[in-house]
């Protein structure tokens, strides 16, 4: 036998093992998914619900109908992933159409809409034409397989990924080749560790443990967690999970039980289990809480060290769920209260930072810049005066439960109403209580003093006071506080009708309203009306006589502040006696030395912080750039050791009131906006990233500063800026989310660019 002969026998029997290896879903298709598709396509707002984070989710496939509706009539059907169905048939009896199977000889719809983006790239870091219509009010075009055609020919630049930096050609070449072959999944679920199991049992044993009082707690710290993504001491990295009611016990596998609410009925057996969470974790529903051993005998202290007793667990149903201070009335109000305020970040981010990546719902009734404090447990008469208690549980019912339409109006009057009444029975008997005076204030751990900023329809939550003196501050007690929480978190239904998503909306600016109230107490009795009326300016004074209670301008306050900055002198004294409980000291924002940076960061990084700080306690008559920012961008600056540092550049919109539920643009006053520059990423959904080498931090902020029109910031977008065409695009953007996991690791997720603008 010849040697070419030889050598070519030998070639057919080890061809096979030459060729390259099968392409891995796991391996390699969702690495790419989560690094260029998974910032739009996550969570509800994934244009044509196709959520690209796993493996179920991109088998799940699209559907035409947008889960974020403000004027449907009729409630929808949930379409939660992994909860309201389990396999491809199931999905697609829920009109979800496949992305990934060929038609006959077309192919699959992914991998034709990815061609269409790769057909037109780009040009290098330009301006996008103005006919792509941006943002997450646009209109989705969601096209069937048999409609490609059309659609490719009426929007020849609508391919994927969508209006950004495409996919590199290895990667293109990848996806195309797993599409060709049929798209296989071999996705597998996440598993916990032998530490982490051991703790799912302690908890769970916990959850379930027999006995009426046992059952009430558990049913109580469910509705409290069931949205966080929990962790555990010593857990392994990534690695978090989901409280949920499942029809089988302990050491079985989980069968959630999908009910619309988590406080609707789930049944007559079932289990409290902790699930892990698969998929991508995104930042904008990444709301951690942390279980230990700590918080395991945390728990046992709060809720069983008294001798409380339950003759019967309440059932489930609309008035259960109108009011929780009445189905849970057994368990101690002290209890309670004390569990919310132990995390209280974690509890003010699941209402304000939200579940449900669209949030306008509630975010138009909050300022763009607010500080929220806690009421001590030991001042609040809800947990210490047992009559009051009873006389104000009645009047603490939330709407939302009855949602028909027809009933709007005669619905939403009675809850307001009920909160009107309870507002004039705490005035009455806070009235004969002690003045309130710094003791009022919760100082329990670094969770008592909240920064809350809101970015037009997102907001997000941070620890520690950060930002110039805002203009308005909320006193929470446990009454508002928990209203809040089952308002907007357990009883918000996305898939609502207009109905009660107008009610939700509604009553949480009654809410707000009550928070001011009780701040306001906190002021000299001569003060608050002045203060008030620049809260409710204009239109806001009719809000104030239609919908509010009479304010308080009698009973005094015990705290001894400047009559004539009453606030300004509260924040000093506020910071004087707890600045310990600051969690993030803020001197570029609050420059009171002429040193504006933090003291314990690099000479080169403090003359960055010192440049930034002329931004800073400005409005934007005097600083017309912020006219141009969006409402929340993100500075990166490069130093000249190769390390860089991120800060968020917040535009805080000012308002003569946020107490209407239409025509916010009406109510800016865009004279008095101003900025607050922040390091660390504080939102979710970066509306623009300039990346800054630190050498040129003196022109950035002189150029911003000189800015005076759009042509003039078109130029500095043209310089510094990262548009969504920049040939490094996702390197800076994902770059955030490392940021994120070097200084906050448990807080990393990917980041949300529905937002990200045409700047």
């Amino acid at each position: 036998m010849s040697l070419r002969a030889l050598v070519s026998t030998l070639f057919i029997f080890i061809a096979p093992l030459l060729q390259a290896e099968p392409i891995s879903y796991s391996r390699d298709v969702q690495p790419i998914f989560t690094a260029k598709c998974v910032a739009c396509h996550a969570c509800y707002d994934a244009p044509c619900q196709l959520n690209l984070g796993s493996g179920e989710g991109v088998q799940r496939g699209a559907n035409k109908l947008p889960v974020y509706d403000g004027g449907r009539t009729d409630e929808q059907a949930p379409t939660r992933l992994f909860l309201d169905a389990h396999s491809e048939a199931a999905w697609r009896r829920k009109d979800f159409y496949s992305v990934l199977n060929a038609q006959g000889s077309q192919a699959a719809l992914m991998a034709r809409m990815l061609e269409l983006g790769h057909a037109k790239p780009l040009a290098a870091n330009a301006k996008l034409p103005a006919e792509l219509e941006l943002g997450i009010a646009r209109k989705n075009q969601c096209a069937l397989p048999e409609e490609f055609a059309s659609y490719a020919a009426k929007r020849p630049a609508e391919g994927m990924p969508f209006a950004v930096t495409g996919l590199e050609p290895q990667e293109n070449q990848t996806l195309q080749a797993w599409l060709a072959a049929g798209a296989p999944v071999d996705q597998q679920a996440l598993q916990p560790s032998a530490s982490e199991a051991g703790q799912i049992v302690e908890w769970e044993a916990l959850l379930n443990a027999n006995g009426a009082r046992a059952s009430l707690v558990s049913r109580w710290l469910y509705e409290h967690l069931f949205i966080a993504h929990l962790y555990f001491a010593g857990g392994e990295p990534g690695h978090f999970f989901q409280l949920v009611r499942s029809r089988t016990p302990s050491g079985q596998p989980i069968d959630p039980i999908a009910t619309r609410r988590p406080n609707d009925d789930p049944g007559n057996t079932f289990y409290y289990r902790l699930w892990p969470v698969q998929g991508v974790i995104v930042h904008k529903t990444h709301i951690t809480y942390g279980l230990s051993a700590q918080k395991l005998a945390r728990v046992n202290e709060l809720f069983f060290s008294g001798n409380w007793t339950v003759d019967a667990v309440p059932g489930y149903g609309p008035q259960r769920r109108a009011n929780p201070f009445e189905t849970f009335a057994a368990i101690p109000a002290q209890a309670r209260y004390q569990f919310m305020l132990d995390n209280a970040e974690y509890f003010v981010r699941t209402f304000i930072r939200g579940p449900v990546c669209r949030g306008q719902i509630a975010t138009d009734v909050i300022r763009d810049q607010f500080w929220a404090l806690f009421q001590a447990p030991e001042q609040d008469l809800f947990i210490t005066d047992a009559d009051f208690r009873e006389e104000a549980t009645p009047l603490l019912a939330i709407p939302g439960q009855v949602a028909q339409l027809r009933n709007l109006p005669l619905v939403w009057g009675d809850y307001k109403d009920l909160r009107n009444q309870y507002e004039a029975l705490r005035n009455e008997a806070y009235a004969d209580a002690p003045a309130p005076d710094w003791s009022n204030i919760w100082t329990g751990n670094d969770n008592a003093l909240l920064s809350v900023f809101r970015h037009y329809d997102s907001a997000a939550v941070e620890k520690g006071l950060i930002g110039a003196v805002p203009q308005t501050l909320w006193l929470l007690d446990y009454p508002l506080f928990e209203r809040a929480y089952y308002q907007l978190v357990v009883n918000f239904d996305v898939f609502g009708n207009v109905s009660h998503q107008a009610q939700t909306r509604m009553y949480f600016d009654l809410i707000r309203n009550g928070a001011e109230q009780n701040f306001l107490r906190l002021m000299p009795a001569q003060s608050r009306q002045a203060l008030r009326d620049d809260w409710y300016q204009d239109s806001g004074q009719l809000k104030l006589w239609l919908s509010y209670p009479p304010l308080d301008t009698d009973t005094p306050s015990a705290l001894a502040l400047e009559p004539l900055r009453p606030k300004q002198s509260f924040v000093s004294g506020l910071l004087a006696r707890y600045g310990s409980l600051n969690a993030k000291q803020d001197p570029i924002n609050r420059c009171l030395s002429g040193s504006c940076y933090r003291a314990n960061i690099s000479p080169q990084l403090q003359a960055v912080e010192q440049r930034l700080s002329r931004l800073t306690a400005r409005p934007a008559a005097s600083l017309k750039v912020i006219d141009q920012l969006p409402e929340a961008s993100l500075l990166r600056i490069e130093l000249a050791d190769g390390q860089r540092q991120v800060y968020s550049l917040l535009r805080n919109r000012a308002h003569s009131s946020v107490a209407f539920i239409m025509g916010e643009s009406l109510r800016y006053q865009p004279g008095l906006d101003d900025l607050t520059v922040y390091p660390g990423v504080l939102s979710s959904y970066p509306n623009f990233i300039f990346n800054v080498p630190a050498a040129e931090v003196p022109a950035f902020v002189a150029a911003l500063e000189q800015s005076k029109d759009a042509t003039a910031f078109e130029r500095i977008t043209q310089r510094w800026g990262v548009r969504r065409s920049h040939p490094q695009f996702w390197y800076y953007f994902h770059d955030l989310a490392r940021y994120i996991e070097e200084t906050e690791p448990l807080e990393t997720g990917v980041l949300d660019m529905n937002r990200y603008q045409n700047l």
